[in-house]
């Protein structure tokens, strides 16, 4: 699943794109990837033809793009790419991908006034992601939604979601106490997306192995001080992936053209295992976790007493 860098990555690809841009036209040829949407088809397109879109906004792994209203109540469009999903800029001429399941024609304003044609394609192969019109509510904090935008405004649908550890309004202080009070592992705390957000497996085996921290630490045996190792590390290993454009492990993490990030080629746990580790030499290990692995050094992380 995209987690917070191939998000970001899509969103900054979109911004230049997408923001002051009319949608002059709407396509739906899979309705199921309108299943987060209240309503039919018909009203999907009826709500969206028209209107323009504000800005590109992201919460972790959550992104959506506001609407122009007309005395309504705010909205946005709300993008979740699922397992799979992609969303790509496409010029008209282009031949429609084989797994397309929405479509919205653009119009975009151009520097000299005249304007341009473009192709906002949803396209998703296993059809886990989804596109949805949403209310905009305010945030409990009444800091801004997330980055790409000043507004205090979030999709109903995200507004469960905690702030990311790159969002300026991250409270660190308030992240140590949650942890603090909590009794399970660090690794499960790192992927509750009500306490942290943008983080997946992939960026929590990184961070944790980077701490020289157990997946499965308990979190209130985990010391402040650790703590705050811990969460410097998972900023760095975000900001480096985005840095390399997220990570790419086949066709389905791309950026809006279409090319793969490159932060694969610097893991040093996840998908390693079997491998040296890089800072001890001994191998680095795959455990069931989650129904999923979790890759790590046993010698360089080994699980401590409370």
């Amino acid at each position: 699943m995209p987690e917070l860098p191939e998000v970001e990555v899509v969103r900054a690809g979109l911004e230049p794109a997408v923001v002051g841009a009319r949608i002059a036209s709407v396509s739906v040829f899979e309705s199921r990837s309108l299943r987060r949407h209240e309503g039919p088809s018909e009203d999907f397109v009826d709500r969206l033809e028209g209107r323009s879109i504000e800005a590109a906004v992201r919460r972790g792994k959550f992104l959506w793009l506001p609407l122009s209203t007309s005395g309504g109540e705010p909205e946005a469009l709300v993008v979740h790419l699922g397992m799979s999903g992609q969303v790509l800029l496409r010029s008209l001429d282009m031949a429609d991908d084989a797994l397309l399941r929405i479509r919205l024609g653009l119009v975009t304003p151009a520097p000299d006034g005249m304007h341009s044609d473009l192709r906002l394609d949803f396209v998703d192969q296993r059809i886990f992601g989804s596109m949805a019109i949403d209310r905009l509510v305010p945030t409990d904090d009444g800091w801004a939604a997330g980055l790409g935008s000043e507004l205090a405004l979030i999709p109903s649908q995200v507004a469960h979601i905690a702030r990311d550890p790159l969002d300026p309004a991250f409270d660190d202080n308030r992240f140590f106490a949650a942890i603090a009070k909590r009794k399970t592992g660090i690794k499960r705390a790192l992927l509750d997306q009500n306490l942290i957000s943008g983080i997946g497996n992939i960026y929590a085996d990184e961070s944790l192995w980077a701490s020289r921290i157990h997946y499965d630490q308990p979190t209130n045996a985990l010391s402040r001080a650790r703590a705050k190792t811990l969460l410097a590390e998972v900023r760095i290993v975000l900001r480096k992936a985005l840095a390399e454009g997220g990570t790419s492990f086949d066709a389905q993490y791309v950026n809006v053209n279409g090319a793969s990030g490159y932060f694969s080629h610097s893991l040093n746990a996840y998908g390693q295992h079997g491998k040296d580790c890089p800072r001890c030499g001994r191998p680095i290990v795959r455990d069931q976790f989650m129904n999923r692995g979790s890759h790590y050094c046993p010698f360089c992380q080994r699980l401590r007493a409370a």
